[in-house]
């Protein structure tokens, strides 16, 4: 039992005094804690711990029981705390037993009038045991206890049992609205609500659309196997299933084979051959909280009648609230999704052919959670004859990055092509992020390649680019130059020599950094995944690459580019 307060304390004072011998007076009573373990051995060992009717908290053992508890004791009276039953409703509560009369025995073999059963659920118990002959005051204090708690007791108990359903509801709630993965959300559903009305079988039929604003269906199933339904077609809009796909409420049947509206259709006129058996019937529809619109439908069945209750339908109709927010706000999600990945995707240029280079260039969008837009790769022929390479990286994701991407790239390409150098370019665009109405900061790498072999760049808090030299050494270039565009003022210059031969390679954060590993051995790993990969690197090579090293579960956005400086130099 839980710590004793002054209330509990003081109800165990008054029994202990309730026990008096033959003659009346007092006998020496012992407490003693019961476990709930303790108490279901008592069950099993004894014949029953009585369950008065009334729900009061204070039961008398038997011969059997007493000599289980305590060898020796006469007589006692054992006082539960907690409370028990099934929230949801999908077992029978405790059957409530009798209370002994006053004028039996205390230590009486349990007849048809003192049967119970075992108390499920509670928390623990004292038990106060004496050893001593005792008369029938202590039975008759029990009885005026139970009189006077019982109804508050069950009052207490159904309250309790109340907020235990709402709690149930809440935590599927919570996880159903924390997912935005439109198959697990579905699915965790249809298992939540089958499992909570204690369904034989349910399914989730839902409507998406695809990206050519057509309509579809598809459905989970709990309970069963898929295979169980795969050889049946998908339910038509008849009479009993009406109700739940046009939103018009909940359709609860103890018998759905006796309902007036089943069967009334060609060319079953009921259920298809082999269909499982459904007596009891629940059908709840999903309907979107923002738009009103029908998402889906809940169906449940049992092969036995009346299994359903009103608490089975108002925890299925929770659910289906709270699955209904969960899918508007995954659909919402990847619409969000598609359009930031199409948007960036139409903003990123083909690289253009470069005589003397070979370009390998890429931009994959996160394949999982929300990372999406905001990365970027550039290839610039310029009119002296050089050509500039640029990736960079806005701050933030969604649209708003995407969109900032793009104005962006385009100021630095109008920058390049009037042939200013790379820390005349990034001071430029850095003063014109300082205009933008939201402020906003980029990171970005900007190298020239010019006509002599040599290799011009400026680094606004990007990730150093990597060189590798023809005889297999490796340098990063331009780590720690400056601040992102939006923050830094100057951008100072470096230098070096790209030869045939030579290797360049210039990428984005979601290649070397995950939720899993820091960005410092994310960049181990690619200089000792690069230095193992034989040269010069083909696109294949390049998608492994990112394989290797993302796992094909990237949660931001890669762009790179790879420049191999081959026999002739830049026209």
């Amino acid at each position: 039992m839980e710590d004793e307060g002054p209330e509990t304390d003081a109800l165990l004072t008054a029994l202990a005094s309730a026990f008096t011998g033959p003659d009346g007076r007092p006998v020496p009573v012992e407490r003693l804690a019961l476990t709930p373990e303790r108490l279901a051995r008592l069950h099993t060992e004894g014949s029953a711990v009585l369950r008065p009717t009334d729900g009061s908290a204070v039961l008398v053992l038997d011969d059997t029981q007493l000599a289980a508890l305590l060898p020796g004791a006469t007589a006692a009276l054992v006082v539960l705390d907690g409370h028990g039953g099934d929230p949801i409703g999908n077992g029978a509560a405790p059957t409530a037993a009798p209370t002994a009369s006053p004028t039996a025995s205390p230590t009486a073999s349990p007849t048809a009038s003192t049967a119970a059963t075992a108390p499920a659920g509670h928390d623990g118990a004292v038990a106060l045991v004496t050893r001593a002959p005792v008369g029938r005051s202590h039975l008759l204090a029990a009885r005026a206890v139970a009189a006077a708690t019982g109804g508050l007791r069950r009052a207490v108990d159904a309250l309790r049992t109340e907020a235990a359903v709402i709690d149930a509801l809440h935590s599927v709630g919570r996880r159903l609205t924390a997912q935005l993965d439109i198959d697990r959300i579905v699915q965790e559903a249809t298992d939540a609500a089958t499992t909570a009305v204690g369904a034989a079988f349910g399914a989730f039929f839902y409507n998406l659309v695809n990206q050519f604003g057509e309509s579809y269906t598809l459905y989970t199933l709990s309970g069963v196997p898929r295979e169980a339904f795969a050889r049946f077609p998908m339910p038509r809009n008849t009479e009993v299933f009406a109700p739940t796909f046009d939103g018009r409420g909940t359709v609860r049947s103890d018998d759905i084979t006796a309902d007036p509206r089943f069967g009334r259709n060609a060319p079953y006129h009921g259920m298809p051959e082999g269909h499982l058996p459904v007596r009891s019937y629940l059908a709840v529809s999903v309907i979107s909280p923002t738009s009103g619109e029908v998402l889906g439908g809940f169906f449940f069945g049992h092969p036995e009648p009346g299994r359903f209750t009103d608490r089975h339908q108002y925890v299925a109709e929770g659910i289906a609230g709270y699955s209904a927010i969960a899918l508007d706000n995954a659909r919402l999600f990847e619409r969000e999704r598609d359009f930031t990945r199409e948007l960036s995707r139409s903003m990123l240029p083909e690289a253009p052919a470069v005589p003397g280079l070979e370009l390998v260039t890429r931009y994959l969008p996160a394949a999982t959670g929300p990372k999406i837009g905001g990365d970027w790769f550039d290839v610039i022929r310029l009119v002296d004859g050089s050509t500039a390479f640029v990736i960079g990286d806005v701050v933030g994701h969604g649209v708003t990055a995407a969109t900032v991407m793009g104005q962006v790239r385009t100021a630095i390409r109008s920058y390049a092509l009037l042939g200013l150098p790379p820390s005349e370019v990034l001071r430029h665009v850095s003063a014109l992020l300082d205009s933008f109405a939201e402020s906003t900061f980029v990171t970005c790498f900007y190298a020239v390649h010019t006509p002599d072999d040599g290799l011009v760049f400026a680094n606004a808090g990007h990730l150093p680019a990597v060189l590798l030299r023809a005889d297999g050494t490796i340098e990063q270039l331009g780590e720690a130059l400056a601040q992102p565009l939006g923050v830094g003022t100057t951008f100072p210059e470096r230098t070096a020599l790209f030869r045939e031969g030579d290797d360049l390679l210039l990428y984005t954060d979601g290649l070397v950094e995950s939720r899993s590993r820091d960005v410092t051995q994310g960049i181990e790993w690619l200089l000792e995944a690069v230095a193992g990969l034989p040269r010069p690197l083909t696109g294949e090579a390049c998608d492994g690459l990112v394989q290797a090293l993302t796992g094909g579960a990237h949660d931001d956005d890669v762009a790179l580019i790879y420049v191999h400086r081959a026999g002739a130099g830049p026209a």
